[in-house]
């Protein structure tokens, strides 16, 4: 940021040319650290993803500008912290040992301030976006941009000349003389001129003003030529032309013109584009093979969504999109474009992915083109779309990763290794799959963790995980029997010795539980499993989500105890056991849920599942909170906890009873004393 700041308030000189021949300049200088910077905070996310996935939004959503400067801020205060408290414990020994030097060599405490003027700060104090007021402009232009279209320029407005002379510059060689672009509040003789000019001209052309005034003129520059391309004042092949000259002259103006593209595609008021080779590049040669690839590679993990694939329709993107990536294939392959790559890629890949079937594979076929070798890599990323577009693709989605995991014989899992276990969930990544034939099938574990922070809607996955790990549970008794014994059995009562020891069977269930809040977690973190505490497992419970005639009790047990090892682990991974930033909010959530429980011990509500299940819930939660998470126990109500005594107290669990008012510290002492006089 003060790298920004600084070099983008400075006016261009002449490039200077280093040892290794390369020419650096102030705007090289300043558009490396500004994409750089945007890379960190992956400013190119459609803004809608932030409002509908509320208080379930995955960690990814998070990375804005604002949440990683508080990110970075609230890391350094906690090791200043830690720091002042080590230093002080030194110094105490120090005093006791040395007490004739009292206060002598006590060192001063550095309390940090505010950031000071770009370029001055410490990197030990914290960073403030209002120390870099340029920075700060800019970053308010982009939001004004995203969140509404723009307004009119009134003419004599320093932007509006700024605007007006990239303009020039950027279509310079249009014919005609005529008037082909203007900005916002132009006159008709103020815009494109038809000199093509000489060099010196040309030069001459360029404004050589810092590049921050630049980058704020570039949205009404591009809104003004995507503009005339609408009306066939600007041929697609100009507009891709001048939008690559402009990124030519300040790299870094690739920025505000992605800002701008990826807005109004969502904005969706765009006609479409014809991708038909003449006016825009075509993806005819090999967009059914991409499309069918992506077929091959959804089929390999178990995944099948018809109604996304195949049509006669003519390929078309919404205009801005279809700039977007006419001016990405532009880009070299080389080094020195690598960071202009990896602010376009992601932001094109967001983008198309946003668009109803066949965006992303018209997207994927014109790179493909471009680059073959990144054929497999191009339709494997470009397979993950359709987890945007289909919610029922991401349930078969985690009902394979539960399938690969746990050991399966379904022959809709049949090229799924039947072992199960990590290796099989995760599989050996991407690269090992680009054989000479073909991409060998990925695993379900590696596409899910490379597709769920893209998933738009994320809050029916806390349920469908629930329900998955409770049907692991269930399914043990006849996967057990047909397994050992090899029979697929018309009846399910067979021999004892060929069922699954309970041994085996909690081992199996933990296996699932463990797979399902790791899922669960590296989804949509505390906000998913907050969800799971006061919406999912209350509703489960009451309604009896899913309750099927028993075969015996041991089922019951078993569902019971996994949905409770489950939520266990949900809460340890999202808010930890020890006492941290997060026991506040904790605490406000295990009280809910416990209260939860008391209601229902008290017989103020009754739960629609059955009594063996909700009894070893209950159970199984408050010993694992006991054993694994005693931290938990302390920031309960002290009157929850009584209550929960005295509901164990009836079901003849007085050692639970006891042990969890002893978990509740010096405040439940004397709950825990009139509990054992009580008997």
């Amino acid at each position: 940021m003060p790298i920004c700041e600084i070099f983008g308030s400075i006016s261009p000189t002449v490039p200077q040319t280093l040892n290794s021949g390369e020419d650096i300049s102030v705007y090289m200088v300043f558009s490396c650290a500004f994409l750089l910077l945007l890379r960190l905070w992956k400013f190119y996310r459609p803004p809608h993803e932030h409002c509908l996935l509320g208080k379930g939004a995955p960690v990814a959503s998070e990375l804005a500008l604002e949440y990683l400067l508080l990110l970075r801020n609230n890391h350094l205060a906690s090791s200043f912290n830690t720091t002042s408290e080590n230093s002080t414990k030194e110094n105490d020994q120090y005093l006791v040992e040395r007490p004739s030097v009292l206060g002598s060599n006590l060192p001063e405490a550095k309390i940090p301030v505010k950031g000071q003027i770009p370029g001055t700060s410490s990197p030990t104090q914290p960073v403030f976006i209002d120390s870099f007021p340029k920075f700060k402009a800019w970053y308010c232009q982009h939001k004004a941009c995203i969140a509404s279209t723009l307004s009119g320029l009134v003419r004599g407005n320093p932007v509006h000349q700024i605007a007006d002379r990239l303009l020039n510059m950027m279509y310079r060689k249009t014919s005609k003389g005529g008037t082909l672009v203007s900005t916002p509040g132009a006159s008709t003789s103020s815009s494109l001129t038809s000199s093509s000019g000489s060099i010196g001209e040309e030069a001459s052309l360029r404004p050589l003003l810092p590049a921050w005034d630049i980058l704020g003129a570039v949205p009404f520059v591009v809104d003004a030529v995507l503009t005339a391309c609408a009306h066939g004042r600007l041929l697609p092949r100009e507009l891709t032309t001048g939008l690559r000259d402009l990124v030519d002259f300040l790299p870094a103006s690739l920025a505000a013109i992605v800002s701008y593209f990826t807005a109004e595609v969502t904005r969706g008021v765009w006609k479409p584009a014809s991708m038909n080779g003449t006016d825009w590049p075509s993806p005819a040669a090999n967009l059914q093979n991409i499309e069918a690839e992506i077929k091959e590679v959804l089929a390999a993990t178990g995944v099948h969504v018809p109604s996304l694939m195949g049509g006669n329709a003519p390929a078309t993107l919404p205009l801005p999109l279809a700039a977007l990536v006419s001016l990405t294939i532009t880009f070299k392959l080389d080094k020195a474009s690598e960071f202009l790559h990896g602010v376009a890629g992601p932001a094109l890949e967001s983008t198309a992915a946003g668009r109803p079937w066949p965006s992303t594979p018209i997207v994927a076929a014109l790179w493909a083109q471009k680059v073959r070798r990144w054929h497999d890599y191009i339709v494997f990323f470009s397979s993950r779309t359709v987890f945007k577009q289909d919610k029922h693709a991401v349930v078969q989605l985690l009902r394979s990763c539960f399938a690969a995991a746990l050991g399966s014989s379904n022959s809709l899992m049949s090229k799924l290794t039947v072992h199960g276990g990590v290796g099989a969930l995760l599989g050996h990544g991407f690269r090992s799959h680009l054989a000479p034939g073909g991409m060998s099938p990925v695993a379900p574990g590696f596409l899910y963790m490379r597709t769920n922070r893209a998933i738009y809607d994320i809050m029916f996955i806390t349920e469908e995980i629930l329900s998955l790990v409770v049907e692991a549970a269930r399914g043990l008794s006849t996967m057990g029997m047909n397994e050992q014994c090899g029979q697929t059995g018309k009846s399910a009562y067979r021999l004892k010795s060929c069922q699954l020891s309970l041994a085996t069977a909690m081992a199996k269930v933990k296996q699932a539980s463990t797979l399902g809040a790791s899922l669960l977690c590296v989804t949509g973190g505390s906000g998913l499993v907050q969800m799971l505490y006061q919406e999912t497992l209350p509703t489960w419970f009451l309604s009896g989500n899913g309750t099927k005639p028993r075969i015996g009790s041991n089922l019951s047990i078993l569902e019971g105890y996994a949905i409770a090892h489950f939520s266990i682990l949900c809460g340890a991974c999202a808010w930890g056991i020890n006492n941290s930033s997060l026991s506040k909010k904790r605490a406000q959530i295990i009280n809910y849920h416990l209260e939860f429980m008391v209601s229902a011990l008290q017989e103020k509500i009754s739960v629609g599942c059955e009594h063996a299940t909700w009894r070893t819930y209950v159970l199984g939660f408050l010993s694992m909170m006991i054993t694994c998470a005693p931290n938990w126990i302390s920031d309960v109500n002290l009157e929850t906890l009584r209550k929960l005594a005295t509901g164990l107290r009836r079901w003849r669990e007085p050692e639970l009873a006891l042990a969890l008012l002893e978990g509740g510290g010096r405040t439940a002492m004397s709950a825990a004393a009139e509990f054992v006089m009580s008997f």
